[in-house]
């Protein structure tokens, strides 16, 4: 087999033996020597591509926390307070008030069929001043036809009129619905359980839509785009049909990225999951990983359901929403974690990381596990203290590090306060510790994109260009690393990917500018490419 030397301006391998070089020699797909080009030609004959001479390499993009949805939810109207762009990028302007919500729905309510509901996302009412935006919102626009709005962390939705009756929302008792001082439904229902009674309705099933061919390359096309070789799909239904789709779309030559999804371990019973899952692993391949599971405690900050420790949210006395009930989640930690399967665990509140830390010392002290790297993911308030329990348990961390952009303000003023913003996703403290840790966006919570990622936890700016907590910003090596090699290992992949050393796949982000270099910022680098087992992608 060839062996293809890619000359470089710059490597950055990641590998602390060796930290940088010139040349990168790939054979089979994987890294065959990364050193001077007398070095590599040791190995036998070469070819030399040089159409990255002027380039800078890196290990591929690891993207340990964001949603084949990304794929999807495009189908559906934007209503988000951001621009953002679409995997086809397209650009899409944020709409900043109600009238301009009203008026991006009325306009995709022309040829809409009246016997399904209009759906849309992104939506973000702690935005807008004064009275959170409800059922009347949506009533404006249409009084028939039921409307669905998803808001931008997928833990909450607001719907019309129209739809709290079809799903008859007003005689359910479920936590979660949420009513006003006279008992009445003002169409905003938080997390699965309640929103779970318009997707049954309806019919919608937006994370078996996320498993389907087109979905799936969408989401690819998406990833690639910005540099990323590795994504996972942090919450997957893994239906026989989502297990089919993903084995037939990512064994194609064109499909230019692994894929990892995750179970979503509140779908099943513990038995049939891992059932499901040992099925699901059987079918693997290079660019497929099986075997992970994903639990979902809380909800998320700014939607004031994520489990908060005293003294709670700013401004509302609200206590946050579980997912299921606490007990539930411990007796997954133990069944999974039994199992041998490796865990990753959503806990944006401080109090749903106490919870789970206490399941899983449990679950460590009755089947003592070495390297389980059972991860938390997201972590924005966790605490010193608990940050010392993740060690003792040999835990990963994944952080939500765009959160400080896109919520930061917000936090600051209205959720959190000055104390807590200092805390949030404490990055520096879990490298002061020696947490492996990842950081990742969340998409389509917020737009993929690994260097704004890593710019997130180096520069710690919020959107209006104020910094939080000083003393949790990492280095931009280190923020590089979070996004390649640290991501890799919260997913147990780590043998074969996040840094360019020998016998690792040859995945690579090639880009126009060196990361490390202090004058340029992180967040406008731009991404030449990617090369996948050595080979260059295209779109």
């Amino acid at each position: 087999m060839t062996i293809t030397v890619y000359p470089a301006r710059r490597i950055h391998t990641l590998n602390p033996s060796q930290p940088e070089a010139r040349y990168l020699a790939v054979k089979d797909g994987r890294v065959l020597s990364v050193g001077p080009l007398e070095a590599i030609r040791a190995f036998g004959d070469i070819v030399v591509d040089d159409r990255f001479a002027d380039k800078v390499l890196v290990p591929g993009f690891v993207e340990g926390h964001s949603h084949a949805l990304e794929g999807a939810i495009w189908d559906y109207v934007y209503l988000g307070w951001f621009d953002k762009r679409d995997p086809d990028g397209k650009h899409w302007s944020g709409v900043r008030d109600a009238e301009a919500i009203q008026q991006r729905l009325r306009q995709r309510l022309v040829g809409h069929d009246p016997a399904k509901p209009l759906i849309a996302w992104g939506f973000d009412p702690i935005y807008f001043s004064g009275t959170r935006l409800d059922k009347r919102l949506l009533d404006a626009v249409s009084g028939e036809i039921p409307i669905v709005v998803m808001h931008a962390s997928l833990h909450v939705m607001t719907v019309n009129s129209v739809a709290l009756a079809q799903a008859n929302i007003a005689a359910q008792e479920i936590d979660g619905i949420v009513r006003d001082a006279q008992g009445e439904c003002i169409g905003e229902l938080q997390e699965m359980p309640a929103m779970h009674l318009i997707f049954d309705r309806y019919d919608i099933d937006l994370f078996e839509q996320a498993s389907q061919p087109r979905a799936l390359r969408q989401y690819a096309r998406a990833a690639r785009r910005e540099g990323i070789t590795t994504i996972v799909d942090l919450l997957n239904p893994l239906s026989d049909e989502a297990i089919d789709a993903m084995v037939e779309t990512t064994r194609a030559p064109g499909y230019q990225v692994r894929l990892v999804p995750a179970l979503n371990a509140l779908a099943w019973s513990p038995e049939a999951g891992n059932e499901q899952l040992r099925k699901a692993m059987a079918r693997g391949h290079e660019k497929l990983h099986f075997g992970i599971v994903k639990i979902v405690t809380d909800g998320a900050i700014q939607n004031y359901t994520a489990r908060l420790q005293w003294p709670g949210y700013l401004e509302e006395e609200r206590q946050g929403v579980w997912n299921a009930p606490p007990q539930t989640f411990h007796d997954l930690v133990q069944y999974y974690h039994q199992a041998g399967l490796q865990l990753h665990i959503h806990t944006n509140g401080d109090e749903a990381v106490a919870i789970m830390l206490e399941a899983l010392e449990e679950a460590l002290a009755l089947w003592p596990r070495p390297n389980h790297r059972h991860t938390l993911q997201h972590v924005q308030l966790i605490r010193q203290d608990q940050l010392l329990r993740a060690r003792e348990l040999g835990l990963c961390l994944n952080i939500f590090a765009n959160h400080i952009y896109y919520w930061g303000d917000i936090h600051l003023s209205r959720t959190l306060g000055f104390d807590r913003c200092q805390r949030l996703e404490p990055a520096a403290s879990a490298e002061r510790l020696g947490i492996p840790f990842g950081i990742h966006c969340d998409a389509p919570v917020t737009p993929l994109s690994p260097l704004f990622t890593a710019h997130c936890a180096h520069a710690r700016e919020t959107a209006t260009g104020q910094v939080l907590g000083t003393a949790e910003s990492i280095g931009r090596r280190s923020a590089l690393e979070a996004i390649t090699l640290g991501a890799a290992r919260t997913l147990h992949l780590d043998a074969y990917l996040g840094s360019l050393e020998p016998g690792k796949w040859a995945d690579v982000a090639v880009l126009d500018e060196d990361p490390l270099d202090e004058h340029v910022p992180l967040k406008e680098i731009g991404v030449h490419g990617t090369l996948l087992g050595g080979v260059p992608t295209h779109d």
